[in-house]
C-alpha cells in the first residue's frame, strides 16, 4: 500500500491502544478482594470475567460498522472513555449485579470494539505482513495484561480495590485515547492484496460458504483450550500436580509470558508458512498436552510443560486467525468478517466452563478438549481458501479471452 503516511506510526497507536485494551486480563486479581470487600463469594465475582468475555465477543460484530461512521480514532477514542468509564463507576459499585454489568458488560463492550477494529485496521495497512503485524498487535494486548498484573497486584495491596479500580479506569483512557491519536483508517486500493487475484466477501457472502463454519469450530476449539486453562491453571496445579498454593501460582506468569510470545512467534511465521498448517501444529500439541494433564502422573516440570504449550499455540493461533480470515476472504470487510468468526472466542470463554460443568472435574474436561483438538486438526489440514476457485476461475478466463494485438511502431 503506497501512501504518503508513515505506517509504523499507525502500529504504534495500536500498540499503546492495545495495551490498554489488554489490562482486563488481569480481572482474576480482583476476584478475593472484592468478595472480602462485600461478603460475596469469590466464585460469583468470578463470573464477571465470563461476562466481559462474552461482550467481547458480541462487541467485535458491531465494530466495522461503527468504524465505517464514526472512523476508526472517533471509535476508539469512545471505546477508550467507556471502557474506562465503566472501571472508575466500579470503584463506587456495593452489588454485584452493578460490577457484572459496568465491569463485565460495559468493560468488555468497550474492549470489543476497539480490539476488532484497532487490529483489523492495522492488517489493512500491511497487506504483505498480515501475520507478523497481526502478531505485534495481539502480542501488545498480551503485554498489557502482563504488565498490569503487576501494577494492580501493586495498587490492591497498598491502595484496595475501590481505588485500584479508579486508578485503573484513568489509566486505560489515557492509553487507549492516547494511541488512537497514532491511528488513520486504512483506504484499500481496488486490489487488496499483492500478487494475486481475489474476492472480497461480504459477510452474507462469507455465511455462504462452508469454510466460514469450518474456521468457526476451528477457532471456537482453540479459544477454549486457552481460556479454560488461564481461568483454572493455579487449581489445576495444585489438584493435578500437588503443587503449593505458592508454585502454582507461578503457573499464571508462566501463562501470561508463553502467551504473549507465542503471538509474537507465530505471528510472524505465519507469513512464511502455511497459517492454517501452523494452527494444525498447535492443535495437535494442545490436544497432547491437555492429555499428559488428564492421564499421566505429573511431576512439577512436567505440569509447566505442558501450560506452557497450550498457552504459547493459543497465543499464536488467536493471532493467527485475523490474517487466515484475511486470506479467506478479502481484506476489504475483514472486520465485520472477522468480528463473526471471532464468536468462536465468546462461546469458547463459556464451552470450558460449561463443559466441566456437566463432566465434573479437570481431567474430563482435558480429555474432551483433546479430542476437539484432534477433530479441528483434521478439519485445518483438509480446508481449503474459497479464493483459490476465485483465482482458478479468472486465470481460466484469462486463458480463453481474445488476446489484443500490440500495436507496433
Amino acid at each position: 500500500m503506497k501512501t504518503g503516511t508513515n505506517r509504523w506510526l499507525i502500529v504504534l497507536g495500536t500498540i499503546i491502544t492495545q495495551i490498554g485494551l489488554g489490562t482486563i486480563y488481569t480481572w482474576s486479581l480482583f476476584n478475593q478482594p472484592l468478595a472480602d470487600a462485600y461478603g460475596w463469594s469469590a466464585s460469583s465475582v468470578a463470573i464477571t470475567f465470563s461476562i466481559t468475555s462474552f461482550a467481547l465477543a458480541v462487541a467485535t460484530l458491531f465494530g466495522g460498522k461503527l468504524q465505517d461512521k464514526l472512523g476508526i480514532k472517533k471509535l476508539v477514542i469512545f471505546a477508550g472513555i467507556l471502557l474506562g468509564a465503566g472501571l472508575i463507576l466500579s470503584s463506587f459499585a456495593t452489588s454485584l449485579w452493578l460490577i457484572y454489568l459496568l465491569a463485565g458488560v460495559v468493560v468488555g463492550f468497550a474492549n470489543g470494539i476497539a480490539y476488532i477494529t484497532t487490529l483489523s485496521n492495522v492488517i489493512k495497512w500491511f497487506p504483505e505482513k498480515k501475520g507478523l503485524i497481526s502478531g505485534i498487535s495481539v502480542g501488545a494486548f498480551g503485554t498489557g495484561s502482563l504488565v498490569f498484573k503487576y501494577i494492580n497486584q501493586a495498587l490492591l495491596s497498598s491502595a484496595g480495590v475501590q481505588s485500584t479500580f479508579l486508578i485503573w479506569g484513568i489509566a486505560a483512557i489515557i492509553l487507549i485515547c492516547g494511541g488512537a491519536f497514532f491511528l488513520k483508517d486504512a483506504i484499500l486500493p481496488q486490489e487488496t492484496t499483492t500478487g494475486a487475484a481475489t474476492k472480497d466477501f461480504s459477510i452474507k457472502e462469507m455465511l455462504h460458504t462452508k469454510q466460514a463454519y469450518i474456521l468457526f469450530v476451528i477457532f471456537l476449539t482453540a479459544c477454549m483450550s486457552g481460556l479454560y486453562l488461564i481461568g483454572i491453571v493455579k487449581d489445576a496445579g495444585m489438584e493435578l500436580a500437588g503443587l503449593s498454593a505458592a508454585t502454582a501460582a507461578n503457573a499464571v506468569a508462566v501463562v501470561a509470558i508463553c502467551n504473549t510470545t507465542g503471538r509474537v512467534v507465530l505471528g510472524a511465521l505465519s507469513d512464511k508458512v502455511e497459517r492454517l498448517y501452523l494452527v494444525a501444529a498447535g492443535l495437535l500439541v494442545t490436544a497432547g498436552a491437555v492429555g499428559v494433564l488428564s492421564m499421566v502422573e505429573l511431576s512439577t516440570t512436567l505440569f509447566f510443560v505442558c501450560v506452557a504449550a497450550i498457552a504459547f499455540f493459543f497465543g499464536g493461533n488467536i493471532t493467527v486467525f485475523p490474517a487466515i480470515v484475511a486470506d479467506y476472504f478479502g481484506l476489504r470487510n475483514q472486520s465485520k468478517n472477522y468480528g463473526v468468526i471471532y464468536q468462536g472466542f465468546g462461546i469458547g470463554a463459556l464451552g470450558g466452563s460449561f463443559i466441566a460443568s456437566l463432566l465434573g472435574g479437570f481431567q474430563p474436561t482435558f480429555v474432551a478438549i483433546a479430542v476437539l483438538c484432534v477433530i479441528s486438526f483434521f478439519l485445518a489440514v483438509t480446508v481449503h481458501s474459497p479464493q483459490q476457485p476465485v483465482a482458478a476461475k479468472k486465470n481460466n478466463e484469462r486463458r480463453h479471452s481474445r488476446p489484443v494485438p500490440s500495436q507496433q511502431h
